[in-house]
């Protein structure tokens, strides 16, 4: 048995594309090399490459996810290890172009990428299986719609943001009705859908959940302190935030955290690594969105959470790719 080849693919289409390059950073370093080639690629807005280790770029063929390298050699990917956060990788697109070459991955499915990044669709769907979330309005670009109606549905303060999940880019908190319009712009600036929802006064938790070994677990439950009113961008990447793992609630609220947030990734049939957000209000909670390209930098939640827990770095990317090696084995 030869070893495998896996390629980590990071990068991405948005802003988030520079911390997708320290994610797949750690898994680059972290796979077993006793086991697999590993080997970078690189998808950017206008190039998708592979580095060699002369740290050269070489395009990659797109018919068929391939890269040649000196004399004709082609090397293929037994695995793709998906580290994009944001566009095209986190959002189905590139899942579906997998399909469609017959290029296996590791983390969910075309339809489980597209579903999630779409904030409201997510809510939507999971609000049938029992699962809570803030009260919302949702807008199309260019529909028109009755301020007052929605404040007073909605109460102040209340939040605006872009539908699309991935960074926490173009969210406003509203506290004054005179503030709504210009929110209301800013959102549509990063989106053409956006989601205007109630506030959730709360304690707001960050929890991994994954498929490990054939049983999904609960990684870990963090809990966000922003030092801001929120957390933004800023706060997610520039550490302006506390991070506390695990997070400070009680034994009953924790049990009732790690059901709601099993239960939301299995009904929407997850997997892979995925973060869910939450706020805590009265012991309820409530969901925000699920991301399912969390950050994996070693700053991020994740694997802070996955070394609270145990779990090795290696073996926690390991398992992905074995994960996938066995995916479609009868297609």
């Amino acid at each position: 048995m030869g070893k495998k080849n896996i390629a980590v693919v990071m990068g991405g289409y948005s802003e988030e594309y520079k911390v997708s390059l320290k994610s797949g950073q750690l898994i680059f370093d972290s796979l077993d090399r006793d086991l697999y080639n590993v080997y970078k690629v690189v998808i950017l807005k206008d190039e998708w490459y592979f580095v060699d280790d002369r740290a050269q770029n070489i395009p990659i063929n797109k018919a068929d996810f391939s890269v040649k390298l000196e004399s004709d050699y082609e090397v293929k990917f037994d695995v793709c290890f998906n580290i994009i956060h944001g566009r095209p990788g986190e959002n189905g697109e590139l899942q579906a172009y997998w399909d469609t070459v017959g290029q296996k991955y590791t983390g969910c499915d075309f339809y489980q990428s597209a579903l999630t990044f779409n904030k409201k669709d997510t809510l939507a769907v999971l609000s049938k299986y029992g699962i809570p979330s803030a009260k919302s309005v949702y807008l199309r670009s260019g529909e028109s719609f009755d301020e007052h109606q929605i404040i007073e549905d909605l109460g102040l303060p209340l939040f605006v943001k872009p539908n699309q999940s991935g960074s926490s880019l173009g969210i406003t908190k509203v506290k004054e009705k005179s503030e709504f319009k210009k929110a209301v712009a800013f959102a549509f600036a990063e989106d053409d859908e956006i989601l205007i929802e109630s506030f959730l006064d709360g304690m707001e938790v960050s929890v991994g959940v994954l498929d490990y070994k054939g049983e999904t677990i609960v990684l870990g439950i963090t809990e966000i302190v922003p030092h801001k009113e929120f957390f933004d961008y800023e706060a997610k990447y520039e550490g302006a935030s506390e991070e506390i793992t695990p997070a400070r609630i009680d034994d009953e609220t924790r049990r009732k955290v790690e059901e709601i947030a099993i239960k939301a990734y299995e009904s929407l049939g997850m997997s892979g690594f995925s973060r869910s957000e939450f706020i805590i209000m009265n012991g309820i909670p409530y969901m925000l969105e699920m991301n399912t390209n969390p950050g994996f930098s070693p700053a991020s939640i994740l694997p802070q959470q996955a070394a609270i827990y145990g779990i090795s770095i290696k073996n926690l990317c390991g398992d992905e790719v074995e994960k996938a090696l066995a995916k479609n084995k009868n297609k």
